[in-house]
């Protein structure tokens, strides 16, 4: 058994609140001496990660639906996206994606919260981004993406500037959500049997994009990573054999990027309480002012099971870590949020 202690909890992103306020007044309360930051809860039309961006990029003058007949998720039409015939995309120019106009109306309700002494003083604001990667190679017909992707990277890179901008610096967290990459190391292909990436080495290529993407934040503002294996019907595309792919890529991303890490965050399957699963984990190679965070909580097993998997863990880790759900929990059975909040607590100490 290692030295390592748990301290600290990390909230992905998405929470089953109907708004923002709501969402940061309870995680204050709940989790407010376990939190560095707190985000808004991805509410609204973000509810689902990234499809609502189907409607933003369809919104384009030069991109068309793929298919006549929409495909309905509440709000939203979650048809892919293409070029219309002629149209080449660099002359393409796309709408605002929505992150900058939704981190700022947020950010309000934060500083609000955070002056009249309900979020604690030092707490950042917490927005999540995807990577250009992700939204390109689920959302863009495959024949386009690769001429479509630098066109997506500069629209998201200007909603990021405008939210630094915006809020203070040394108020504001941003967290690139990595999950399409999983997919893609996993050798998985789509439902139409084509594969995600257009391009050849996927261990390179997929770090290489997200580093750039680390790159772009600013050194007074943190930046973190969430990796992802999906949380699709709250399952997984696929079931990690081990961290070792986990593992592998952050090293990668960490090495490429030129600055470091605030905090990574990584799933651990339910199922998953043995030392084989977190054994790669001792070859984890962030520094040691990263923040770690293990995705050990799960509602269906509550403290119980999280102990479990923090028992395996502290068998490889020499470092301390914190805890957190595999992923966001914005679509998880109304009325768990509150129970998951207390399991956080039960199982983590306070910063």
């Amino acid at each position: 058994m290692s030295d390592s202690q748990v301290q600290g909890a990390h909230l992905v992103g998405s929470i089953n609140f109907d708004d923002a306020e709501q969402t940061m007044r309870v995680a204050a309360e709940e989790l407010g001496g376990l939190l560095r930051r707190i985000p808004d809860g991805e509410v609204g039309e973000r509810f689902h990660w990234i499809l609502f961006q189907a409607d933003k990029l369809g919104a384009a003058e030069g991109i068309e639906r793929v298919g006549d007949t929409p495909i309905p998720m509440r709000m939203l039409d979650i048809r892919p996206v293409k070029l219309a015939q002629g149209v080449q995309a660099a002359d393409v120019t796309l709408p605002p994606l929505g992150y900058a106009a939704a981190a700022v109306e947020s950010w309000r309700t934060f500083s609000g919260l955070k002056a009249a002494g309900v979020i604690p003083a030092k707490t950042r604001f917490q927005v999540s981004l995807p990577t250009p990667l992700g939204v390109v190679a689920s959302l863009v017909l495959a024949a386009d993406r690769e001429a479509f992707e630098p066109v997506y990277e500069r629209a998201l890179a200007a909603e990021l500037a405008e939210i630094v901008a915006t809020i203070p610096g040394d108020e504001l967290a941003i967290q690139w959500d990595a999950a399409l990459e999983f997919a893609i190391l996993e050798g998985l292909t789509a439902h139409t049997g084509d594969r995600y990436e257009w391009f050849g080495d996927v261990w390179d290529a997929t770090s290489e994009r997200l580093a750039r993407q680390i790159d772009r934040v600013p050194l007074d503002v943190e930046v973190g990573v969430h990796l992802c294996y999906g949380d699709v019907a709250e399952k997984h595309f696929v079931e990690p054999r081990d961290a070792a792919h986990l593992t592998r890529f952050a090293n990668a991303v960490a090495a490429a990027a030129e600055r470091d890490l605030t905090w990574l965050h990584l799933p651990v399957p339910i199922e998953r309480d043995d030392t084989e699963f977190f054994g790669p984990l001792a070859e984890l190679n962030v520094p040691a002012t990263t923040e770690l965070y293990l995705g050990l909580v799960h509602r269906e097993d509550g403290v119980e099971g999280a102990t479990r998997r923090i028992a395996a863990a502290t068998q490889v880790l020499s470092r301390d870590f914190g805890v957190a759900t595999e992923c966001g929990f914005g679509r998880a059975p109304e009325g768990t949020t509150v129970p998951l909040f207390e399991t956080h607590r039960a199982v983590a100490a306070a910063w």
